[in-house]
């Protein structure tokens, strides 16, 4: 009798084990990518007319490191960069005609991102590297800016932490480097509003989390990093106290927009989980988007543009620029 009971407690731990086994893979591992499109939907009201923002010449301006860049995505003209200026070819049928080249006839674009940069060579590049305006007195400006991301995940735990690559650093040893990089974000902001004589309107999106909320840095095959979700905070509250000092720079929430489409995306639990769309949004090298995660940024930052579309084209203190905004639905990123 004891022999019996003794094998069914082995056959139960094996089936309970077996069990965990795939609860884990099922819940921890995998992690599909879905298909179609992602990111909230993009008002029709300022597409739908014909109707130019604006006959001025507008230069859209990137600057920052690969997610603007479009590491990560399909090919290039999947990139939210290049799907802001203009619908690829296999565009999905909600987007179609909603893109700056549809409604800007005068667009042009320049794209100086780099990949793998941080905000100290993107200061560098604004000082030295903006594109020359052949007539500054007419050119708008409409910058899509990604910064400090990789200021936080280099050099992933393989060196000690400094400014620039403090990945593994404690608040503390942080606070000055996040004092530098408020200095730095004004100045970039002000510099490149002073570029644009003629105007310009600067969007820069706050810096996504891969672990949806958690901070569990070996999910996304990290070190552990115990104070990586305070320091990943400050930096975020950094960048939308600096951009709200300024009337024409705009935070585009792609903090809000991923959470529930990183590394815990299938676990149904958690508060950030979307169950309309339970998918993985990072590339391969986990600080990037996918394809479906770069659908999502453009639709974020294109929704942030319509908002303010009113301000493109007019110059700086002119009546038009206080012109209200055209009301965006609201969506719900999670």
């Amino acid at each position: 009798m004891a022999k019996k009971r003794s094998r069914r407690y082995w056959i139960l731990a094996g089936v309970l084990s077996i069990v965990g086994m795939l609860a884990y893979i099922q819940f921890g591992l995998r992690r599909p990518v879905g298909e179609g499109p992602a990111g909230p939907d993009v008002d029709n009201a300022a597409f739908v007319t014909g109707e130019a923002w604006t006959d001025q010449p507008v230069l859209l301006l990137g600057i920052g490191d690969s997610v603007t860049r479009g590491l990560g995505a399909q090919n290039t003209s999947h990139s939210y960069f290049e799907r802001l200026r203009e619908n690829p070819a296999d565009e999905f049928s909600d987007m179609q005609g909603k893109c700056l080249s549809a409604v800007l006839p005068q667009l042009t674009a320049t794209n100086l991102a780099v990949s793998g940069s941080t905000s100290l060579d993107h200061m560098e590049v604004i000082t030295s590297q903006l594109p020359d305006l052949e007539s500054p007195e007419d050119v708008f400006g409409l910058v899509v800016m990604t910064t400090g991301g990789n200021d936080l995940i280099h050099s992933y735990g393989r060196r000690p932490p400094v400014e620039g690559a403090m990945y593994g650093a404690t608040l503390e040893q942080a606070k000055p480097w996040i004092v530098k990089f408020q200095d730095r974000l004004e100045q970039m902001f002000d510099r490149v509003t002073d570029h644009f004589p003629a105007g310009c309107e600067i969007f820069v999106g706050d810096i996504y989390d891969p672990t949806d909320g958690v901070g569990d840095a070996p999910s996304i095959f990290l070190p552990p990093w115990p104070d990586g979700l305070a320091i990943h905070a400050q930096y975020n509250d950094t960048i939308r106290q600096v951009a709200a000092e300024r009337p024409n720079v705009h935070v585009v929430p792609l903090h809000a927009t991923f959470l529930g489409h990183g590394s815990h995306c299938r676990q149904f639990w958690r508060s950030n989980y979307d169950a309309n769309d339970p998918h993985y949004w990072f590339y391969s090298n986990i600080e990037d988007p996918n394809d479906r995660g770069y659908d999502a940024i453009r639709r974020v930052f294109l929704n942030s543009i319509v908002e303010h579309h009113h301000a493109i084209g007019n110059r700086p203190g002119s009546p038009a620029s206080a012109a209200p905004s055209l009301p965006v639905e609201p969506s719900d990123p999670s």
